[in-house]
């Protein structure tokens, strides 16, 4: 990969469709596309398995993605949206939930490793590359108990109120990032701090 990070065209987030699963800490780029404006005031689309929608921004087009495949299937949302519009993996970023992050940290990042997260293994897997940006929003890790159970349960009130800490920063980053293409500096100035 270049080292020249694009500014994202597709902004993606992964989690699972139903309404049992709307609040748990795998739904957490799920939740920030409901908090965040710019997602918030799009004309949402059923179209590549999912929510689609797309919208200039600085004289750019941006899409949008929410696939409704599950988790685990991603790939089968992210994949179409891309081929239609000839859109390489290297401007597509992907917002997902990141165990070995704590409640309140986040961190921007291209490439490496999937740390065994099904969203971005499933898109790994049918773009084949993964090449492609991530916001990385952290969850944390259960202290007992497993993990998949852990993934699939509620914040708790106090991590609910450092998880909106860290959308209205995330928020801000964001418009830093589509107006200025700073990846290097957001990851000096965000990266695994508390917010």
């Amino acid at each position: 990969m270049s080292k020249k990070i694009l500014t994202p065209l597709i902004f993606c987030a992964v989690g699972n469709p139903g309404s049992k699963y709307k609040n748990t800490r795998h739904n957490v780029g799920w939740q920030f596309f409901a908090f965040w404006s710019v997602t918030r005031a799009q004309n949402w689309q059923q179209k590549f398995k999912g929510e689609f929608a797309q919208v200039d921004i600085l004289g750019h087009r941006r899409y949008f993605i929410i696939p409704h495949t599950f988790m685990n299937l991603s790939g089968e949302s992210v994949q179409p949206l891309m081929a239609f519009f000839k859109l390489t993996a290297e401007s597509l970023v992907v917002f997902h939930d990141e165990l070995d992050l704590p409640v309140g940290q986040l961190e921007f990042k291209v490439g490496g490793g999937l740390a065994g997260h099904n969203g971005l293994k499933s898109i790994a897997q049918h773009l084949g590359t993964q090449d492609f940006m991530r916001v990385r929003i952290g969850i944390g890790r259960p202290a007992v108990g497993s993990v998949s159970d852990w993934v699939l349960s509620d914040f708790t009130t106090d991590e609910k109120i450092a998880r909106d800490r860290v959308f209205s920063v995330l928020e801000n980053a964001m418009k830093e990032w589509t107006e200025h293409n700073n990846f290097s500096q957001l990851q000096t100035t965000y990266n695994k701090k508390f917010l």
